[in-house]
């Protein structure tokens, strides 16, 4: 532990007395995290391998309908995050009324937007499918139009728990967030292997247990919310009534997030749109790949949360100096952690593949992904992602926007159709034109760091 300690301290070291954070603090925060993000991922793999027990085409239809259903996630979820930023800087100024009413407009707005989507899609969401994947096979198709019709039923509890866990979160009280985490995902687990070998259910047979899981979070999320107790809570009178001058901070932080994040997510629609025309082993290569990749991605999210918590809290108290100190040492910890993590999940990826049902055609795929999205997980997502939320928890939320635009939207959709497409690499090109992206996002984010730019922007 000394080891680590001197190689993620940056010199010169903060003085004890302005260290909001303590070492044992950030791995209390930290070891919840990712714990969390690990039994998503967990579940995640078992829930695909499950799927695939249901056929090739179940799978690639519930792939094909997530990247859509995560469009929705990233934007509850963006919405969440900007909340979460608002809440940790009031929290670092000692505002509590404030931070009370911006954590009980976070659930207003995610309520408000969640119901919306929620009608939307349920109105809308199969002409939508089949006019973005016109080439699909109908047993894929089908499966699509289930899954979406579902889970969308369950859009306003994904958002209440978000804004849940964002509160908690922007207070440091990550191990709430994990145990509520455990259980919707042991629920889900158990709903989905009911569905499919019991009930013989197919892409129902996953979606249900998905959407009663969300609800049951969501639930409790909200009552734990309620406690007064807490260094921020939420109040019913401020939640269902819209506070405007709250609502406009929390949205300057939002709005740019959630069209990052949008933005992000439409891209890889586009490109799952691309990889629908490749054939079924590709797609289910691509589905199965994508969960990998979470998996080895946990790390970073984890990491990314952790910056929103002690960035923001550092920025509010007006220590913007002591926010640099940290934005380093996270940096250089999410670094090493990452390496150690990738390295583990590439071990683990031949050993777990031979439980799926696949093709070995696909299973060669699944390899040859997995080891690029790693290599570049371990040594340049860090940058491109906890680093990231770091200068957007400082507020400079527009420079992130737009960074990410450029190398999201822009680089990763023509170089996956350069590479993918033209240059006849299919799902192999699609990997190399997003750990491409990541090199030049990284690229963006550690020469605005550098220039200090960041330090002027202001929330609160």
């Amino acid at each position: 532990m000394r080891t680590l300690d001197r190689l993620v301290t940056p010199r010169p070291v903060l003085p004890e007395q302005r260290r909001s954070f303590s070492d044992s603090a950030l791995k209390a925060m930290i070891i919840p995290l990712l714990i969390e993000q690990l039994l998503q991922m967990v579940v995640g793999l078992a829930d695909t391998m499950m799927v695939s027990y249901a056929g090739e085409a179940v799978v690639a239809g519930v792939g094909l309908d997530t990247m859509v259903y995560t469009i929705f996630i990233y934007l509850f979820t963006a919405v969440s995050a900007g909340g979460a930023v608002v809440v940790a800087q009031y929290i670092g100024s000692r505002e509590k009324e404030n931070a009370d009413l911006a954590a009980s407009q976070i659930f207003h707005l995610a309520g408000i937007l969640s119901l919306a989507c929620m009608v939307l899609m349920l109105l809308f969401g199969s002409a939508l499918l089949q006019a973005m994947y016109p080439s699909t096979e109908p047993a894929t198709m089908e499966a699509c139009k289930t899954y979406m019709w579902i889970v969308a039923l369950s859009f306003p509890a994904n958002a209440l728990y978000n804004a849940g866990a964002a509160v908690y979160r922007s207070m440091g009280q990550t191990r709430v967030t994990m145990w509520v985490s455990l259980a919707a995902n042991l629920i889900n687990a158990g709903g989905n292997a009911i569905g499919i070998f019991v009930l013989k259910a197919g892409a129902a047979g996953v979606a249900w247990p998905t959407t009663i899981s969300w609800y049951i979070a969501a639930v409790i999320m909200t009552g734990l919310c309620l406690r007064k107790k807490n260094d921020v809570s939420i109040h019913p009178g401020q939640v269902f009534r819209l506070k405007v001058s709250m609502s406009r901070r929390i949205l300057s932080v939002a709005i740019p997030n959630s069209v990052e994040n949008t933005l992000f997510q439409a891209a890889k629609v586009v490109l799952g749109m691309l990889v629908a025309t490749f054939g079924t082993s590709q797609i289910a290569a691509n589905t199965t790949g994508q969960t990998f990749w979470s998996l080895a991605a946990c790390m970073g999210i984890s990491m990314g949360t952790v910056f929103i918590t002690v960035v923001g809290q550092c920025v509010g108290a007006g220590d913007t100096e002591a926010a640099e100190w940290y934005i380093r040492k996270l940096t250089r910890l999410s670094l090493v952690l990452a390496i150690v993590w990738n390295v583990i999940v590439m071990v683990l990826t031949p050993v777990l593949l031979p439980l799926y049902d696949l093709s070995g055609e696909t299973k060669r795929l699944i390899l040859i992904i997995v080891a690029i999205h790693n290599l570049f997980s371990a040594l340049v997502q860090p940058f491109s992602g906890p680093l990231s939320s770091g200068l957007r928890a400082a507020g400079d939320v527009k420079f992130t926007m737009w960074a990410s635009i450029f190398a999201t939207v822009i680089c990763r959709t023509f170089l996956s159709f350069l590479l993918a497409q033209w240059l006849g690499m299919g799902v192999i090109g699609i990997a190399l034109a997003m750990v491409l992206d990541w090199c030049i996002k990284a690229a963006l984010d550690i020469r605005r760091f550098r220039s200090g730019k960041w330090k002027n922007r202001r929330i609160i």
